[in-house]
């Protein structure tokens, strides 16, 4: 059996074919339709194309034929995106430079803000209390030296240190903030309290405002003017640290000088002697005066976050003691006492070696022998502690004082003195 595609005729001759009859149409070739006539021979029958027009069939690609190359398009792809990006890089920066961002310090995101003027900054703000005070401040120059100072009157008298001007010439001037200069001569100085005074050769001067510095607490926001590393207008910030903090300064056989003094944190170093310590109202509370260092040399020290002023109501009162005399007065207990502390030891006072007769410490009944403990209610290490509180107060104050005779202790009420120098 086979399904008819190898099928071979046998070779029997073919019977004779009958006449194609004109009858019908259907059955002109039935004699010769295979599936009729199972002996009949079949043929595969390929129809020819058709004649009507219609749409062509879809070309088979030829995959063994050449590639067309892309080199080109890629190329012009390239080339396209080089020119976009490169004119939308302008476009940015142009945008850019136009509202300020990267060129200016403006602030990145939202509207870009003007940066405000000084003029804008509220007087009360440390910018607006730097502003003020600033012209007041002077360079101190003197030979070989330099130093800070600020102006006290406007007809020219200039606070400072003593140590400052410690062996100055003739050729000493001052420095304004503005860069204008002009001479000055020494009107008056105070070794014991490192307060002096110069007159400056110039006039309508803006002078500062003086605070109160009984009045100051610790915490309180100070600014420090000067000079440092002469470093003219110079402003460092800090706080109040401490208050009434003895320190007995001076070199080797030089004067010794006694402060019960205003500490702070504000950076002060070399050249910050004499210049304002101020408070946030730009009041002046205290002359720069005295660093610390952890070693060294004095001239080598820097700072290290403690720096000391003498209180204004002190130094402003020794100032107007030179200019109304030309020497100040030295507040005295009428008493002597060793000098220094005894922090190290278990016991804590000031030991009276001697009291003078109709002093104002016999006069209160103090006797020698006796050891102060307090005053006004601040307690006493030593003599240097002693010495500096007693100065910090003007001649004619009375303070209260706290003492030890034996095992008793007792009070007593002292009116201070000047001195007969």
């Amino acid at each position: 059996m086979t399904d008819g595609w190898n099928w071979r005729q046998p070779q029997t001759p073919p019977a004779a074919t009958p006449p194609a009859s004109d009858g019908s149409p259907w059955w002109s070739d039935a004699l010769a339709d295979p599936w009729r006539d199972p002996y009949a021979p079949s043929a595969v029958v390929v129809p020819s194309a058709p004649t009507s027009t219609g749409p062509e069939p879809e070309p088979v690609t030829d995959p063994d034929a050449p590639r067309r190359s892309l080199a080109p398009i890629l190329m012009i792809c390239l080339v396209t995106a080089l020119l976009a990006g490169g004119l939308g890089g302008t476009l940015g920066y142009v945008f850019a430079t136009r509202s300020g961002v990267g060129g200016g310090g403006t602030q990145l995101g939202g509207t870009p803000l003007a940066a405000p003027s000084a003029a804008q900054r509220a007087p009360e703000s440390l910018a607006g209390v730097a502003k003020q005070v600033m012209p007041s401040v002077v360079t101190v120059r003197v030979t070989g030296a330099i130093g800070s100072g600020f102006v006290a009157t406007k007809d020219g008298y200039v606070i400072t240190n003593d140590h400052v001007v410690e062996g100055a010439d003739d050729k000493m001037s001052v420095l304004f903030s503005d860069g204008s200069s002009a001479g000055a001569k020494l009107v008056g100085r105070d070794p014991e309290s490192d307060i002096a005074v110069i007159k400056v050769s110039k006039g309508n001067l803006p002078a500062v405002q003086f605070g109160d510095s009984d009045s100051i607490a610790v915490g309180d926001p100070v600014l420090a003017f000067g000079s440092p590393l002469a470093l003219v207008n110079t402003v460092t910030y800090g706080i109040v640290s401490a208050l009434d903090r003895t320190i007995q300064a001076g070199e080797p056989g030089g004067t010794t000088r006694y402060y019960a003094a205003v500490q702070t944190d504000a950076a002060v170093n070399q050249g910050n002697s004499g210049g304002p310590l101020v408070d946030a109202g730009g009041r002046v509370i205290g002359v720069n005066s005295v660093i610390r260092s952890l070693g060294g040399a004095e001239g080598e020290a820097g700072n290290i976050g403690l720096a000391f002023a003498i209180p204004i109501n002190q130094a402003k009162r020794v100032a107007q003691d030179i200019i109304d005399t030309g020497r100040a007065r030295r507040t005295v207990i009428g008493a002597e006492v060793s000098a220094g502390g005894s922090r190290a030891s278990t016991s804590t006072g000031a030991r009276l070696r001697s009291v003078q007769p109709a002093g104002p410490a016999a006069t209160a009944g103090l006797k020698s022998g006796d050891v102060v403990t307090k005053i006004n209610g601040h307690v006493l290490e030593g003599g240097t502690d002693l010495i500096a509180l007693v100065r910090k107060y003007a001649p004619g104050s009375t303070v209260s004082v706290e003492y030890r005779r034996g095992t008793n202790t007792q009070t007593a009420s002292v009116t201070l003195a000047a001195d007969a120098k």
